[in-house]
């Protein structure tokens, strides 16, 4: 027979190892991301960022979303025999401990239809979701392209 105390003392475990977890915080971090500001007829950009992956245990990345564009994926460039390739990347495992870094020219965000003009110093919200559930915030800031 279950008493009220018991259950009283079960919620209260419940509660206090469900606080404990979200006051931890988070071994996956998105740092210095930014988007290249595109042409104004653009209909997509390209986001970098370094993913930096502080936990113990391996992690994957699975997707990525913004409230600031319709569509966002990862995708990776590569250039063979002269050719220039882009593929998407369903999946990107990042090992304990390692360094991810979304680049030009190699593994990069795609952003497609933004949902507002973009101007330079923007700042854009990015959530990368993780494999096990989990979900990573980070910002893009609108830069300049290079002249």
């Amino acid at each position: 027979m279950i008493t009220k105390p018991f259950v009283g003392v079960l919620l209260m475990l419940c509660a206090g190892a469900a606080s404990a977890g979200a006051a931890e915080p988070s071994c996956v971090v998105v740092e210095q991301g930014w988007v290249r500001l595109p042409p104004p007829s653009a209909s997509m950009a390209a986001g970098y960022a370094t993913i930096r992956n502080g936990c113990k245990v391996a992690v994957t990345v699975v997707a990525a979303d913004s409230r600031a564009f319709d569509d966002v994926s990862l995708h990776e460039s590569t250039r063979v025999d002269g050719v220039s390739r882009m593929r998407a990347v369903e999946r990107l495992p990042i090992a304990a401990g390692a360094t991810v870094e979304l680049k030009p020219g190699g593994l990069h965000l795609m952003l497609m239809q933004s949902v507002d003009t973009l101007t330079a110093g923007m700042v854009l919200p990015l959530r990368l979701s993780l494999a096990d559930g989990r979900k990573v915030e980070g910002m893009l800031q609108v830069r300049e392209a290079a002249r």
